[in-house]
């Protein structure tokens, strides 16, 4: 809607108003050459200034495009307003159709400018020689249906002509104009449309005015209304949002073909009403007319020339680029060869030599399908027989054909061909070749190392994984199953003799390993110095335990030789059964579940995977979740057990100990502390029970209280980075002496990774704590490390303590470690007192000192402050 405050507002007033004058002047009657110039006089004023409006809102071509119009469309009114005045005079072409010719001139420039499209020289000359082609023929066909009579009535030749020439002007620079505004990509084409329109209907009514103007009449009342109604509508499309309008798409074939036949089809038809005319005997000879027939055939005649000059150049830049095609082609190693669309060959390259050695004369005429494969023959004549159907039913100008290509050695080499049709206008293909043999090999060797293993050759785990998704969707019958295995120990073989010879037994063990599994069975490397085993071969679940059971065998029968040595390792193994709609990922889970549980229970051994395992690796996954949520949330609490003199019962020491209140619920030591090792969260605890531990003793000391404190080390304690550092921070922050504090190292860690852990606890050693071996005599090698460690204080295992009085055999280790312990002048300390009896036999045999239930349970803190104030009884 447009408001009174638009700009174009007083312009859609105006609109009406002339609408109005052209409706008035029409109904009032009248002559109709007055009639005419007061319609088209109003209507060009009325599209002249719509076209000035127009051209302050485009831009570019367009508004350039309009204000050309709108000059035309003034010159024009004024050759139409004065023409009344001019037909007065005896002049046959007077100074308003002069006007109005050069109104029509600016309005077709105008047109084409809005167009927006540039086009080479070469198109100009073929326009205009077509805009004369039409022109021309119109008024050939116009010549024999009226206009010769009109001539010989006029009987003044040269009168006709004049009277002619304006109208015929228009005409030829409408034609001009019409095929550069058909194929206009610009916003503003439908305002050349509408160009076209005025000039069309401007073109007929100076027609009619200037034959009513020879036969000495009024031209007819529909000639004149004509050009105001075309001038009524260039207003409104004018007004209309043209800059908001998308650019118009390409003009397709279609309109291009009809611009390019109209002027042959015009000529051809302009030919065949004269032939009537003339076998009809109607036709007198007029020389303008027969010199203008001639000219058409002259401008023909020349097109014709430039057309077939033309076609002579393309066709040389056909055959050139044809030829730079094949040397192209042949230059990059492939084979160029023609042929029809049976196969048969009628010219190759001298490149299938070097390729696959085959002369090219022994080629020629031969079919091309009797050197492809025979598998691949009836796929490429499916293609040929497509590519050579009809033009209107043609597949895509060009295809891509894979096949395999007999060679002279006999040799099928994989080839990747391209063939196009209709090569040069002939029924023949155009064919180049390559042999992607180099390419092919590389594509294998890469999916090869893709699901294999390098070291190993076997099958990788992504191959593994999709194996067994395959095998488990298409099983019918059969138990499947897939088997884990583990070297064990052999971190110890990377760390002792290098990862290349790693490598080297890996491929040692790769050998065995297959040698015991079925052909069917797949086997692969699953990582690091784990192998997977899938059994697809199906049978009784006894067979895949059975296998499971040679595989160990067949890492541990014989030592490995590595690097000028023998190694020997043993495996662990778990199997795992598929059930019905298992997930794959499932049973490869529960295969490894179980040889981890294998693997816990000391290897060599075979385990079948059962529920429970799963269920105890998530509550283990819990459990080391809740205690790395426990150490921030400060959860756990440190418990003191007394350590007394048994000669005396004075309190000498305290044990620290871990508890841990996950919520409400006491959570035994025995349940976390083994997940807390394996996630290396035993460190910070350990940390936090040191600080806490040496603070609290160190307060109990500054009350002249002479009391020391033990703590147990775990391996990941000992090994882990600033151990010793973050021991003698603690000492310094508590204030506790280095002599009062005794760190508890078990037998087994002395032995795996001795000469680290000795070198850590050296240290220690140094700095004044003491050390103490716990649970002595449970060990591998405990008199060879009581030379090499200097220890304080050995605790006898509670296992030995529990059998005194009751077993004779106990009992005399027991005095042993107790009289071992005197002669290396140690501290004895006996764990697990709990009976009478017992405290009697370790004071009988002189024993240190002791701990247990029956001395002191473990207490809180606050336990410990009340004994310092009392004695203990024991």
């Amino acid at each position: 809607m447009i408001r009174w405050r638009d700009p174009r507002a007083p312009l859609t007033a105006a609109a009406a108003a002339g609408a109005v004058g052209v409706a008035a002047a029409l109904l009032a009657g009248g002559p109709a050459l007055r009639t005419g110039a007061i319609a088209g006089v109003l209507a060009a004023l009325l599209a002249a200034g719509s076209l000035l409006l127009a051209s302050a809102r485009l831009g570019g071509s367009a508004a350039m495009g309009a204000r050309w119009m709108s000059g035309g469309a003034l010159v024009w009114a004024a050759g139409v307003g004065v023409r009344p005045i001019a037909e007065s005079t005896s002049i046959v072409v007077s100074f308003a159709d002069l006007l109005v010719l050069v109104g029509t001139v600016l309005l077709a420039s105008g047109t084409l400018i809005a167009a927006g499209r540039r086009v080479p020289g070469r198109i100009v000359a073929r326009h205009l020689t077509d805009s004369y082609l039409s022109a021309a023929s119109l008024f050939l066909i116009g010549w024999v249906v009226a206009l010769r009579q009109v001539y010989f009535d006029a009987a003044d030749p040269a009168a006709f002509t004049f009277a002619l020439l304006p109208p015929m002007v228009s005409l030829l620079v409408m034609f001009a104009v019409i095929p550069s505004v058909l194929r206009s990509r610009s916003s503003a084409w439908s305002l050349g449309l509408a160009g076209i329109g005025v000039l069309a209907t401007s073109t007929v009514s100076a027609m009619a005015s200037a034959v009513a103007r020879l036969g000495g009449g009024p031209p007819p009342m529909w000639s004149v209304v004509l050009a105001p109604l075309a001038f009524l509508l260039l207003a409104a499309v004018a007004q209309t949002d043209l800059e908001s309008e998308d650019a118009r798409p390409p003009a397709g074939s279609a309109v291009g073909n009809f611009t390019a036949m109209l002027p042959l089809a015009l000529v051809a038809l302009a030919t065949c009403t004269l032939l009537v005319s003339v076998a009809g005997g109607r036709e007198k000879a007029v020389t303008g007319v027969v010199a203008l027939a001639a000219s058409v055939v002259l401008v023909l005649l020349v097109r014709m020339l430039v057309l077939s000059g033309a076609n002579i150049r393309l066709r040389r830049l056909v055959s050139l680029g044809d030829r730079q095609l094949r040397e192209l082609a042949e230059s990059t190693g492939d084979v160029v060869l023609l042929c029809d669309y049976d196969g048969v060959v009628r010219e190759i390259g001298p490149g299938v030599e070097v390729t696959y050695g085959y002369r090219p004369d022994d080629l020629v005429g031969g079919s091309i399908f009797d050197y492809i494969h025979p598998e691949d023959v009836p796929g490429i004549q499916a293609a040929l027989r497509q590519m050579g159907l009809d033009e209107e039913n043609a597949a895509p100008g060009a295809c891509l054909i894979a096949c395999r290509v007999r060679a002279a050695d006999g040799t099928w080499r994989p080839t990747e061909s391209v063939a196009t049709r209709h090569v040069g206008g002939e029924d023949m293909l155009l064919v180049t070749t390559r042999d992607v043999s180099d390419q092919e090999a590389l594509r294998n060797q890469v999916a090869h190392l893709t699901f294999h293993d390098g070291i190993t050759g076997l099958p990788n785990r992504a191959y593994f994984e999709e194996r067994t998704r395959e095998v488990l969707s298409g099983r019918t019958s059969g138990q499947s199953a897939v088997i884990f295995l583990d070297l064990d120990g052999f971190t110890s073989v990377n760390d002792s003799v290098g990862h290349a010879s790693g490598d080297t037994l890996l491929g040692q063990a790769a050998r065995r390993l297959r040698g015991a599994v079925h052909p069917d069975d797949t086997l692969a490397r699953w990582g690091g110095d784990e192998f997977a085993v899938l059994v697809e071969t199906g049978g009784e679940a006894q067979l895949a335990v059975d296998l499971a059971e040679r595989l160990v065998r067949a890492v541990s029968q014989e030592p490995f030789r590595v690097a000028d040595r023998d190694v020997a390792l043993t495996a662990s193994v778990g199997v795992a059964f598929a059930e019905d709609d298992m997930p794959s990922g499932d049973l490869i889970r529960n295969a490894d579940v179980a040889m981890a549980r294998a693997k816990e229970l000391g290897g060599r051994r075979v385990e079948v995977f059962a529920a429970q395992m799963h269920a105890d690796v998530v509550r283990r996954l819990e459990l080391a979740a809740d205690l790395q949520r426990a150490l921030i949330e400060n959860q756990f609490a440190i418990e003191y057990q007394p350590v007394v003199d048994l000669a005396t019962s004075r309190v000498t020491a305290v044990e620290a100990l871990v508890r841990w209140w996950r919520g409400s619920v006491f959570v035994p030591p025995d349940q976390f502390l083994g997940p807390a090792e394996d996630t290396g969260l035993i460190v910070p605890l350990g940390e936090w029970i040191l600080r806490e531990a040496c603070r609290e003793v160190a307060a109990w000391r500054a009350s002249s209280w002479d009391i020391g404190l033990s703590l147990n080390l775990s391996a990941r304690q000992i090994t882990a980075p600033r151990f010793v550092e973050t021991v003698e921070e603690a000492l310094a922050e508590s204030g506790l002496p280095a002599s009062a504090l005794t760190l508890e190292v078990i037998e087994e860690m002395l032995v795996e990774d001795a000469e680290e852990t000795i070198r850590r606890l050296s240290e220690l050693r140094s700095l004044g704590v003491r050390l103490a071996i716990d649970d002595f005599g449970t060990g591998y090698a405990s008199l060879a490390f009581l030379r090499q460690l200097p220890v304080d204080m050995i605790k006898i295992d509670p296992s030995f303590v529990s059998g005194l009085g009751r077993d004779e055999t106990l009992t005399l280790l027991t005095r042993t470690i107790v009289r071992l312990g005197h002669d290396l002048g140690l501290i004895v300390v006996a764990e697990g007192i709990e009976r009478p009896e017992q405290l009697e036999k370790l004071r009988e045999m002189g024993c240190t000192r002791g701990q247990g239930f029956l001395v002191a349970r473990p207490m809180a803190a606050r336990g410990v402050d009340s004994l310092m104030r009392t004695s203990l009884t024991v």
